[in-house]
């Protein structure tokens, strides 16, 4: 193809340069599944990909395995900035046992002190 003489090669590629899409490799550390990608866009309306952490999987009870409510799922370094009482609900055994296994065990509790008196 030829090209006139008003529109020259550095003219088109400042022209068509916006809608060509350069991927750059990403280093050996990113490559990594064990790294969440999270696409972030950029003033300049570019998006870029961050690559976080993964969260921790979630709380369980101690006894039956079930999954515990009121507790979040969170890196060290945010639980770390939380209140006490948002990390764990504010009941005995809160954040260790699942409300079930805890009735469970305060009832066991109480009718042994019964047998004992």
């Amino acid at each position: 193809m030829r090209l006139s003489k008003e529109f020259s090669k550095s003219f088109l590629k400042k022209l068509f340069y916006p809608l060509i899409e350069v991927k750059k490799m990403p280093a050996g550390r990113y490559k990594s599944r064990s790294l969440r990608r999270v696409y972030t866009k950029l003033p300049g309306n570019k998006v870029v990909v961050h690559h976080k952490k993964r969260k921790p999987s979630k709380a369980v009870c101690a006894e039956c395995g079930a999954l515990l409510h009121g507790v979040p799922r969170e890196r060290p370094y945010k639980m770390q900035n939380m209140a006490k009482t948002k990390k764990r609900p504010s009941r005995p055994y809160g954040g260790f046992l699942c409300s079930k296994c805890m009735r469970a065990k305060l009832k066991e509790k109480i009718s042994k002190q019964g047998k004992n008196v």
